[in-house]
């Protein structure tokens, strides 16, 4: 008997746990350890942010996500011990023969000065719900979209978020009353993906009438002038402050022997294994720096984002199945992901490609268009319906939406 401890109940572990329970005959044990037992789907905080969705259609007990068979223990991850493999969690010491470590990323808005956690984002289930408040009651003025540093997770967001504060208000009609900025410290949107979709979604934002400010990197933040300051750059008043927070590393894994000088832990880029045997790591805690790059004297990491940590729990769960059961895996992640950028009006983006591409990433792009909004709704009454007949009728659907709306995806 092995015992598989998988950290982190987001799509990496949940996806991670239940293809391994698919793959090992019961006497192998799966333990999932997720200190919330609520599951909350983060790429829909965007639309609860707008009003298009209530905390009800996007939020699942995670037990009922996960297959019969996986030991759900609800806990927060007090220590990783490699090397007595083993992990504390609450006042429990699990033993481990092999690790998946899915812990994602924690916000830290206060390494900003004039930024706290009370700060509006979209990028926590609270913000969207507060940022819905504020919209409600903007009678008009200046609204700042600020990317604070990099990295941050799920690269197309932020400029989701614009879009569809935009939008929002066009609805309301009342676009006219409304200035929105977007400022961010990269020099195009989304940098990995490229120069064609960097320019593609600069446009699409500027043709919403939204300002687009790179190389903005912000400093801190005057809450009773409503001044924001940035580098090398003159001071910017704003009416409504919507942020994009510092992203870090989960304290557990900076006090771990796993992680590097950044906080974050690299991983070999096909296996996803660490520097240790048999200890894993997927999605947004990753540091995986990518085979091409489009300046040279740049590298580039992996960006952070749901569909990678989907693909790789596969790999992940196939490679250790493999190995369980005494044969060499050929399973391995090759970098293929794609984004669907939210645009209002019903429509969005699409984007797809091969992100381990050399000389460069391989990155194809579609026009704005209703059936990529509609796959990317699809998805998400998939992911959220419980495990069982009722999610294998959605994968269904789903497989057939995919092909009658000819989304180049595998599902």
């Amino acid at each position: 008997m092995k015992t598989i401890l998988i950290l982190g109940g987001g799509i990496g572990g949940i996806v991670s746990a239940n293809e391994l329970r698919k793959a090992l005959p019961s006497n192998h044990k799966i333990i999932l350890i997720e200190k919330n037992p609520i599951h909350s789907f983060a790429p829909s905080f965007i639309w609860l942010m707008t009003g298009a969705r209530k905390i009800s259609d996007i939020q699942v007990k995670l037990e009922k996500l996960l297959l019969p068979g996986i030991e759900l223990i609800i806990s927060e991850v007090n220590n990783i011990d490699v090397s007595n493999k083993t992990i504390k969690a609450g006042n429990k010491i699990f033993s481990f023969d092999y690790l998946i470590i899915a812990l994602g990323t924690e916000l830290n808005p206060e390494s900003i000065p004039g930024l706290t956690s009370a700060t509006n984002t979209f990028y926590t289930l609270e913000g969207s719900l507060k940022i819905y408040e504020d919209l409600s009651n903007f009678k008009g003025g200046s609204i700042a979209v600020v990317v604070c540093s990099l990295p941050y997770k799920c690269p197309g967001a932020p400029h989701e978020g614009s879009l569809l504060i935009s939008d929002y208000y066009r609805k309301k009609g009342m676009r006219d009353k409304v200035t929105i900025n977007f400022y961010t410290p990269e020099s195009q949107p989304m940098p990995v993906a490229g120069p064609e979709l960097g320019s593609a979604v600069e446009d699409l934002i500027k043709s919403k009438n939204i300002a687009f400010n790179p190389i903005h990197k912000l400093k801190s933040v005057d809450n009773e002038n409503r001044l924001l300051f940035f580098e090398n750059k003159e001071p910017v008043n704003y009416d409504l402050l919507i942020i994009i927070p510092p992203h870090r590393s989960p304290a557990v894994l900076k006090e771990s022997a796993l992680a590097n000088e950044s906080g974050w832990l690299p991983v070999d880029i096909n296996t996803l294994e660490s520097k240790y045997d048999n200890v894993f790591a997927i999605g947004d805690v990753t540091s995986i720096s990518i085979p091409g790059r489009w300046k040279k004297d740049i590298p580039m990491n992996l960006p952070k984002a749901g569909v990678f940590a989907h693909s790789q729990a596969e790999t992940v769960a196939k490679i250790i199945s493999d190995r369980i059961a005494g044969n060499n895996s050929a399973s391995k992640f090759e970098g293929f992901g794609y984004c669907m950028i939210e645009a209002g009006n019903g429509e969005s983006g699409f984007a797809y490609g091969n992100f381990y591409g050399e000389p460069n990433p391989i990155i194809h792009l579609s026009n704005v268009k209703r059936r990529w909004h509609l796959g990317k709704v699809l998805f998400e009454k998939w992911w959220l319906t419980p495990i069982g007949l009722k999610r294998s009728f959605y994968q269904y659907l789903l497989k057939i939406s995919v092909k009658i709306l000819r989304i180049p995806i595998n599902i």
